[in-house]
């Protein structure tokens, strides 16, 4: 109890602190003391739920306090003052005490942050209430008719004979790599909508690599000599697809896989990463880093995209099945290297979700030969778009990772 009695008496007054920073800095009356009075406000909630475990005293005094401030909103209503934030503070801060005595202390520390960075972040807020687009609740119904209405529904059974993937494997990977997109997408619109070169290289490289390199090339073209920056923006987009890759991978609970693939995988992004500082220093004194690029990226969840992903990943599992069938592991080698210049997310899932009879090795086989031909795909579109000389590193740089990993997988 004596800790839960300091909790409540160092929140009340750490939440009364931030109100009067609040006022202090807007210059705004909010109708009543500040400090002390949350504090003794979060300390009579304490002493209320403590005398009655039943808590009939605390709301008996939430219920006069209620009054109290509906009274008090009412006065400044008439003074031209509408803001019911005072009034949800008090009441926010007179729920310390039972929270304190009854849950755990976690808990009451997340209330009072969440109170917290919504009192003190009203800035960032308005700004990114200004930016919110009215299709976004629309955004996020569809999101939860995906992921909380259909995913429980479908059985977990195989799609066909001849598919070995069944109908939630198919929809849990249309779902994680539906939120990836959306993490990325909601970033470059509302938190950076104005980003630099670099920070599209990364952001882009979340949603599609593959997108973000053609539009970095079409930008590059119109590019000035002292823009030097695409070069290792484009070569951040193909290190962001490996990190992407492998969380899908953990996602999805293919953990030999990942384990498999952490050298390879490492080895380039570390090297690209490297590569990318390299290219920084070199320009930096020349180049504008200030450059605003707008990038440009399709909504994620729309379901038409979910649609097709669905059947791409359905195509790709038949098609393996088939491969692997008739033509053994050549054959799934020579599959993996011609889907690398399409979209490799949903072979690469189908491969994860598939009950194949193959072991690992082939798979995380057929995942390095597929990000290899599609890094040859993003050269070719570096060097045909961009036509810059500024962003041949690039161009270099993602042919040489996609022969070496070739070469990596057969000499190894």
């Amino acid at each position: 109890m004596l800790v839960a009695l300091v909790a409540t008496v160092l929140f009340g007054f750490v939440i009364g602190l931030e109100v009067h920073s609040y006022r202090h800095a807007r210059n705004k009356d909010l109708g009543f003391g500040t400090t002390r009075t949350l504090t003794l406000l979060a300390v009579m909630g304490f002493v209320l739920a403590a005398l009655d475990p039943h808590l009939w005293l605390f709301m008996a005094g939430l219920f006069i306090i209620s009054g109290l401030l509906a009274l008090q909103y009412w006065n400044r209503l008439a003074a031209g003052e509408q803001s019911l934030l005072p009034t949800f503070i008090a009441l926010l801060t007179y729920l310390l005490g039972p929270l304190a005595l009854q849950q755990p202390l976690w808990l009451l520390i997340l209330y009072v942050v969440v109170v917290l960075l919504l009192l003190g972040g009203k800035p960032g807020i308005r700004r990114f209430s200004d930016t919110f687009q009215s299709t976004e609740a629309v955004t996020l119904a569809k999101f939860m008719i995906m992921a909380g209405l259909i995913l429980p529904m479908l059985p977990d059974q195989p799609i066909a004979s001849f598919i070995s993937v069944t109908y939630s494997q198919l929809w849990l990977s249309v779902v994680v790599v539906s939120t990836i997109s959306y993490l990325s997408y909601a970033a470059q619109t509302y938190f950076f909508p104005n980003n630099g070169v670099l920070l599209a290289g990364i952001l882009g490289g979340l949603y599609s690599s593959t997108a973000a390199t053609v539009v970095l090339s079409r930008r590059a073209q119109n590019a000035t000599a002292s823009d030097r920056l695409y070069a290792p923006a484009i070569i951040l987009a193909t290190a962001m697809m490996y990190l992407r890759l492998m969380a899908l991978i953990l996602i999805l609970g293919h953990t030999s896989i990942a384990l498999q693939l952490a050298l390879p995988f490492a080895v380039v992004i570390i090297t690209s990463i490297l590569i990318v500082w390299w290219l920084y220093r070199r320009v930096a004194s020349i180049s504008n880093k200030d450059d605003d690029m707008a990038t440009p990226v399709r909504h994620p969840l729309e379901f038409t995209t979910a649609i097709l992903f669905a059947v791409l990943f359905i195509f790709f599992a038949g098609l393996t099945q088939q491969v692997i069938t008739h033509y053994g592991s050549a054959g799934l080698h020579w599959l993996s290297f011609a889907i690398g210049f399409s979209d490799i997310d949903p072979f690469i899932l189908a491969l994860l979700a598939g009950k194949y009879s193959i072991d690992l090795n082939l798979i995380t086989t057929a995942i390095i030969i597929a990000t290899a031909s599609n890094n040859l795909l993003k050269a070719a579109y570096t060097t045909a778009l961009a036509r810059n000389h500024t962003v041949m590193p690039a161009a270099l740089w993602l042919g040489f990772i996609g022969i070496i990993s070739i070469s990596y997988v057969y000499l190894k």
